[in-house]
């Protein structure tokens, strides 16, 4: 039986950025299913649509479908609009857009950069965590005071609304959802196929103060690429730093400044990864994949992995390969 695909819509306002725009089209609409089957369905639309839109380019876009596509998504990801969103606030929405969004009732809903503005202000944010751009942050926070704002972040993921930070952090959200959605292996494919990084937490800081290594810095990227290969052995943050040639001081620092994570933080997000792979492509016990992740014992698997996902093992396990895929108690 083929599966249905999930449906989203993408709505954009005169002053889109067509970055935006596009990486929706291009992560989701390149996840694919065992069979290469798409697993998305994608529509753009505007509240006065079919419509050509104006760009924060010398270029306009065209919006095919009018917001009968909200009532039809499953999703719905609202980019950035730098004709409009910071003049947004409170009161609430306009009009038209109100009644728009309305319609997308029960639907899951994502904010990419400012386009948060449109979310808060029509008070789908109210008691939840948030963020944004770090350059609006806090003109965001006075704006919407009932919203608890995190500037720090890449994305935030309460659920039904999920909000992420500026053009490329929303790379990171897109990534985020296809996860949520199909799980690890499909999302790392995607990120493969657009030659992106696999994952970056949400909680990872969106602005590094020195995000490029200076010149006469040693990168720590050869390093990292090794520790991937290697995870199952259990690394030491000396000896990380000593195939950097680099003291751990220095190593700690020089890898915080090209990743925003320490040493830890970082192999432990990518250990977790490794065990979500393992537990959606065999049947290992969690035992074995603790061990291949470099968790060493089920019971770290489980500690680290509920931190970093939300959910046991088995409980990931049994979403995305069903019951049958459970060999073991997570």
């Amino acid at each position: 039986m083929t599966q249905e695909r999930h449906r989203v819509a993408v709505l954009v306002r005169d002053g889109v950025l067509p970055m935006e725009l596009g990486l929706v089209h291009q992560l989701f609409g390149g996840a694919r299913g065992p069979a290469g089957e798409r697993l998305y369905e994608l529509r753009t639309c505007a509240v006065h649509g079919p419509a050509e839109l104006r760009t924060d380019a010398d270029f306009p876009i065209g919006a095919p479908h009018g917001p009968e596509a909200l009532a039809w998504a499953d999703t719905v990801i609202v980019p950035a609009s730098h004709e409009e969103d910071e003049s947004l606030g409170p009161a609430g929405l306009p009009a038209p857009l109100a009644r728009a969004l309305a319609t997308a009732d029960g639907a899951r809903l994502a904010s990419i950069c400012t386009g948060a503005y449109v979310l808060a202000a029509a008070g789908l944010l109210d008691g939840r965590r948030a963020t944004t751009h770090w350059l609006s942050t806090d003109h965001f926070a006075r704006t919407f005071p009932a919203v608890g704002v995190d500037p720090d972040v890449l994305y935030v993921d309460e659920g039904r609304v999920l909000t992420s930070a500026g053009e490329a952090a929303g790379v990171d959200l897109c990534l985020h959802m296809i996860r949520r959605d199909h799980g690890a292996a499909v999302a790392a494919d995607v990120a493969r196929r657009t030659v992106v990084p696999p994952h970056r937490e949400g909680g990872q800081a969106q602005y590094i103060q020195r995000p490029v290594p200076r010149e006469e810095s040693t990168s720590t990227g050869g390093v990292r690429a090794w520790a991937v290969r290697h995870l199952h052995e259990p690394l030491t943050l000396a000896e990380l730093a000593g195939r950097a040639s680099m003291s751990v001081r220095t190593f700690s620092r020089r890898f915080r400044d090209e990743t925003g994570l320490t040493p830890i933080q970082w192999l432990t997000q990518r250990r977790v990864d490794r065990a979500r792979e393992l537990l959606e492509s065999t049947d290992h016990t969690v035992d074995r994949i603790a061990a291949e992740a470099g968790f060493g014992t089920g019971a770290s698997l489980r500690q680290h992995f509920v931190a970093g996902v939300g959910v046991s093992p088995g409980a990931y396990r049994t979403t995305f390969r069903g019951a049958s895929g459970h060999s073991s108690p997570g």
